[in-house]
């Protein structure tokens, strides 16, 4: 299919299939890119003691990921604004799954997370150009419908790669998921290679070299600051050196970006209220969402004794919640306004944590149903919300510019939200274990490494010290889960607070070229 470059007024480019071929092929590598974030959620636990991964490997295994993700999308995007979005999202598949190959025979946690990182390098190939696509293809009158389809399947992406993950993980070992996946993103090059206008910028600009260095660096060293520093110590040396370099970066990013002609991302668009307002809720949101699953679903496993599939099934609720909702936000804002919405969602997200923070051992899961509808009505609402703020912000010519925002905020929220939680958990966690003294050493290391680990050395041990040790391993697990949730939802209630105050009331149009 030849290129195509998208300018005002010109006949919008699409593939064989119009507009609905556009739609598959883009949210079929939107599913696989954020299903590779979640998926392997449910294989923790199995991690934790086939390759003997204590609970900041574990983190790191989930993160890696991510932080290649999050610190690379915006470069990378812009990379394909300039050569060609599905250019670059084809080849962004083929490091993904030659990625995920490796991952499926590493035996070490150190190969498994360079595994991770590669992966999240493809992915931020493939990313950012799965909604400019859309945007950049749609009609002004459709594109509103396009970004909320693109939006519900971000969110309701994750829940469908745990639940083939938990399909996989109840028949085979977690490395089937990696084969799975590599398998996947064969069939989401082809399905954007033949369903799929090749879109870029009509006039690229210079490439802002020094602007990428640093926002991927700052991006980098934060993740890394926050994951270590609970792991090391806050006032170690590596940490306190990657927290400086991380301040370093973001004000390098700044002054760069009011200096070059042609920044990666002008700093100033954040004076826009609605790109502003949008980047909050989208990079709050994906904090709450993907640091959710990092522990709860260990919740499911370790304290409900759930199966993998079963675990990812208890989540089926919050993708049947979250796809209708967004589908319907457009006219709700429409009638609402856009700031009462956004705060809103985000407002309801907040509460859905702070119901399963309450949570004990002996809760079962009705409880964590209630809380995952409340949860997922806001993560409708914010999803659709914040992107579509994000996207109307800017003219139809830079929408390779919103979509790499977009998927950077969300990638950064998601890293972020992983990093805290996961920290915030584990310090809790071995805060209020037991005195492990009695133990032989290697029962009282599985214990302190991991919950699951724990919770083996407790069924090995039998008899009423196992189940006194085990009752003590879970006590621990949810008094670090209850901490995490907390720690997010008070995040989630601030940001809320400020989209009420400051976003804008309406939903800004990307046909109007002042949307302050």
């Amino acid at each position: 299919m030849s290129e195509t470059s998208f300018s005002p007024g010109a006949d919008l480019p699409t593939g064989r299939w119009g507009h609905r071929g556009v739609l598959v092929a883009m949210c079929l590598a939107l599913i696989l890119v954020v299903a590779s974030v979640s998926a392997l959620n449910l294989a923790l636990p199995d991690l934790a003691i086939s390759l003997g991964a204590d609970n900041t490997a574990l983190t790191w295994i989930a993160d890696g990921y991510t932080v290649a993700l999050a610190a690379l999308v915006l470069p990378l995007g812009a990379v394909g604004d300039r050569i060609g979005r599905r250019s670059v999202l084809i080849v962004g598949a083929i490091v993904f799954g030659g990625a995920s190959l490796a991952a499926a025979y590493a035996d070490t946690t150190s190969t498994l997370i360079a595994a991770r990182v590669v992966m999240g390098v493809g992915a931020a190939m493939i990313m950012p150009g799965t909604l400019s696509t859309i945007t950049a293809t749609f009609p002004p009158e459709q594109r509103s419908r396009g970004v909320a389809i693109w939006s519900g399947f971000a969110a309701a992406g994750a829940i469908i790669g745990m639940l083939v993950a938990g399909s996989l993980l109840e028949r085979w070992g977690w490395e089937s998921i990696f084969i799975t996946s590599a398998v996947v993103g064969v069939v989401a090059a082809v399905a954007a290679a033949a369903l799929a206008p090749n879109t870029r910028d009509r006039d690229p600009q210079r490439f802002d070299v020094i602007g990428a260095l640093a926002t991927s660096i700052a991006i980098g060293t934060l993740v890394f600051a926050i994951i270590e520093g609970n792991d090391r110590g806050w006032t170690t040396l590596p940490v306190l050196i990657c927290a400086g370099v991380c301040v370093l970066g973001f004000v390098v990013y700044a002054v760069q970006g009011t200096r070059t002609q042609h920044p990666l991302l002008d700093p100033q668009l954040f004076g826009l209220s609605g790109f502003r307002a949008g980047a909050i809720v989208v990079l709050t949101q994906f904090m709450a969402i993907f640091g959710f699953f990092f522990v709860g679903l260990q919740y499911l496993q370790l304290i409900l004794d759930y199966s993998p599939l079963l675990a990812a099934i208890a989540l089926i609720p919050v993708a049947a919640v979250v796809m209708p909702t967004a589908t319907v936000t457009p006219r709700l804002v429409s009638w609402v306004g856009l700031k009462y919405v956004m705060a809103a969602g985000l407002a309801l997200i907040a509460v859905g944590l702070l119901w399963i923070s309450r949570l004990h051992v002996d809760s079962g899961y009705a409880p964590f149903l209630g809380g995952l509808i409340v949860a997922g009505l806001g993560i409708g609402v914010a999803s659709s919300t914040g992107t579509s703020a994000i996207v109307g912000s800017l003219t139809r010519d830079h929408q390779g510019v919103a979509s790499a925002m977009n998927c950077t905020t969300r990638e950064v929220g998601s890293a972020v939200g992983i990093a805290i939680m996961g920290s915030v958990f584990s310090s809790h966690y071995s805060n209020h274990l037991p005195d492990l003294t009695t133990l032989p050493a290697q029962a009282a290391d599985a214990v302190r490494d991991s919950a699951a680990g724990g919770l083996a050395a407790a069924e090995q041990l039998g008899g009423p010290p196992g189940a006194q040790l085990g009752a003590a391993v879970r006590g621990a697990f949810i008094d670090g889960m209850s901490a995490s949730m907390i720690s997010v939802a008070v995040v989630l209630f601030v940001a809320a607070l400020g989209c009420a105050l400051k976003a804008p009331r309406q939903q800004p149009d990307s046909d109007v070229t002042d949307n302050r």
